[in-house]
């Protein structure tokens, strides 16, 4: 019978620095607590300190850092004489498809925290220097939302990026193997094992690379034959409530879990009731703070539905007291992929948990934006409307022949027009139609050419 591992226990070590309030500061750690609960461990303590930076080597003072150890079992001294930690990056890069995944306790001895993470991006020595002096593996923000990205993946394509973000991630932070970085023997003489291993990533860099442009030539095929529908794509910070919102729109099973990132890979559904023609809802991974650069630039293709959707809805959870910030993240972000040219809408939701006062600060702060509860259906409504009336302001009117002989286009008219009116003459049908001027002159030009 297989013996379940128990859940890894975690502390949050955050550096509170002078340009960061305590608001600000407690927003970061609980939200880098509830990373910690997506990747499936137990946050038994937190500990934070104020400090000009987090430039230090050990990143704690003395005094932190022997408090920091006595929680987790390590001597609290940095020894260069110790040997550091087995290196958890080799081992992640040896099993790519493996996690990280805590040590077989002993039964007999106490619990003790295996995990510290930082809620900073921390260097290889620093990493290095924490695990010296704790004795448990530390982990930096960056890398649980890499891990976290790494599980949630499904389609292909978001697979391919995330394992090279990963490699990216994991390349600097490996080191020799306890055991000795001898030479190797036969191919590759010469090199060390760190030398060869990381070698090895750039090869399965390159083979990935490779591999995503193929897959992402087959996403771009696809995203053309939608271009000239109608396409809103919701975009914000993670938890915002994208998924509620566009369970609603849609009518849909999308995916609604109170977890950070469990929307991964786009969505796209029709919105409901179906119009004509048709509106497409995308559904994107959320964004976070400091979300890896590389991340960013390898979810470049899964966030195309937001770089060519005709409108973007920015979804805001209004209760959370950062929203405002979270809001800048998902421009920032949106920013440096080129999406910011694209129309966009103000969404604050969550309206259900604020109060009176709260709404008439919003309001007043944000007099453009649309306040709703995806969780009430006249507020769904009221945005369905919203959407619709951003489209018909684009719309033109014009009139299409269909010729008896090329009966088998008027799916296609339908599905692309709006037809307002339909007669008969001895040609075909004259059809008035109502769509986007893009979509009238690909009907006109397929007409012309059958």
């Amino acid at each position: 019978m297989e013996t379940k591992l128990p859940i890894p226990l975690a502390i949050l070590v955050g550096i509170q620095t002078p340009d960061v309030d305590d608001v600000a500061h407690e927003a970061s750690l609980e939200e880098l607590g509830r990373l910690v609960k997506t990747l499936g461990y137990e946050v038994v303590g937190t500990m934070s300190q104020k400090a000009a930076g987090t430039g230090s080597a050990s990143l704690l003072g003395s005094g932190k850092l022997a408090e920091l150890a006595e929680l987790t079992g390590g001597t609290g001294v940095v020894s260069t004489m110790a040997p550091p930690p087995k290196s958890k990056a080799r081992a992640r890069f040896e099993g790519a498809t493996g996690s990280f995944e805590p040590a077989e306790p002993d039964p007999d001895a106490a619990r003790k925290p295996e995990f510290v993470i930082v809620d900073h991006e921390l260097s290889p020595s620093q990493i290095r220097n924490l695990e010296r002096a704790t004795g448990a593996q530390v982990l930096d923000r960056t890398g649980v939302i890499v891990e976290i990205f790494h599980r949630h993946a499904n389609t292909r394509e978001a697979k391919l990026q995330v394992e090279m973000a990963r490699l990216k991630y994991v390349a600097p932070r490996m080191r020799e193997s306890s055991s000795g970085g001898g030479r190797q023997q036969g191919a590759g003489a010469g090199e060390s094992a760190l030398a060869l291993d990381r070698r090895k990533i750039r090869d399965r860099l390159s083979e990935l690379k490779d591999q995503l442009e193929a897959v992402q030539r087959d996403s771009d095929q696809r995203r053309s034959a939608r271009r000239d529908q109608l396409r809103v794509a919701l975009v914000g910070y993670t938890n915002a409530g994208k998924s509620s919102l566009m369970r609603a729109l849609t009518g849909s099973q999308v995916l609604v879990e109170d977890k950070l990132f469990a929307t991964l890979d786009t969505t796209v559904r029709t919105l409901q009731p179906e119009t004509r023609p048709r509106v497409l809802v995308s559904d994107t991974v959320g964004f976070i703070k400091q979300l890896p650069h590389d991340l960013v630039a390898s979810f470049r293709s899964t966030l195309a539905e937001a770089l060519e959707a005709s409108l973007l809805l920015f979804v805001v959870d209004a209760s959370d007291p950062t929203y405002e910030a979270q809001l800048e993240v998902s421009r920032s972000v949106l920013r440096e992929i080129g999406a910011d040219v694209v129309p966009s809408r103000l969404v604050l939701n969550k309206l259900d948990r604020v109060d009176e006062a709260g709404r008439a600060a919003l309001i007043e702060k944000h007099p453009e934006a649309i306040l709703l509860s995806a969780h009430a259906p006249e507020d769904v409504s009221a945005l369905r409307d919203t959407i619709i009336a951003f489209f018909e302001a684009e719309m033109v009117d014009d009139v299409l022949v269909l010729p008896y002989a090329k009966q088998g286009m008027i799916g296609e008219i339908y599905e692309s027009a709006r037809v307002l009116s339909e007669e008969h003459d001895e040609i075909g049908r004259v059809l008035k139609v109502r769509g986007l001027p893009s979509a009238i002159t690909r009907l006109r030009r397929s007409l012309a050419a059958r």
